[in-house]
């Protein structure tokens, strides 16, 4: 299982242009449960229940802002051997701040980069405009709808397969290249001459 570093903060392409992803702390579990209630009537992205039903494979992180380290939200992580998945949540007072977009750009650098994972499917129901603008925004190609799944409060919800694989997302976003994921040094970094002594 990939776990960011907890005494250290996380790797460095854990790091967005916002925020910062990290494993999630005690401490954080009232500001999630908080999350939850605030957004219980319009059914969305439910933290605590989706980290409480986390499996050994799967991978929990908090996202805070760089500039004060608040948290505003969170992403569950679920593995495959050559694919991943998530969802992802932000807090109803730190929406439309462009976090979330930061959040998942960071997120998939990592795990195309450092981990190799090929892939990255994502589900959302056909009703979220808002979800389904944004991972457009960021390349990920619709694949399929599955039409009349659920009905809920008299509306029909059905969930639409997004995805995109580790090339499209270099193509997409050359200042998150892969190479980034898996080195903290520079453009300009210069290795050690021959007769470098440590």
């Amino acid at each position: 299982m990939i776990k960011p570093h907890s005494d250290h903060g996380p790797l460095p392409a854990w790091v967005g242009r916002k925020v910062r992803l990290r494993g999630i702390e005690a401490a954080d579990h009232r500001t999630l449960a908080g999350f939850d209630r605030s957004s219980a009537q319009i059914g969305g992205y439910r933290h605590r229940a989706a980290h409480r039903a986390r499996t050994d494979d799967d991978l929990q992180l908090a996202i805070e802002t760089l500039r004060d380290g608040m948290l505003v939200g969170s992403i569950s992580v679920i593995q495959a051997s050559d694919r991943f998945s998530y969802g992802i949540g932000i807090g109803p007072p730190h929406r439309c701040c462009g976090y979330a977009a930061d959040a998942v750009t960071a997120l998939l650098a990592f795990m195309f980069g450092r981990h190799g994972y090929h892939k990255c499917e994502v589900s959302i129901y056909g009703g979220n405009f808002a979800s389904l603008a944004l991972h457009g925004s960021l390349g990920f190609r619709e694949e399929a709808r599955r039409r009349d799944t659920e009905l809920l409060r008299g509306e029909i919800k059905y969930p639409v397969l997004m995805g995109i694989t580790a090339y499209e997302f270099a193509a997409r976003h050359p200042d998150f290249t892969l190479s980034r994921a898996h080195s903290r040094r520079g453009r300009h970094w210069r290795g050690r001459g021959r007769h470098w002594v440590g």
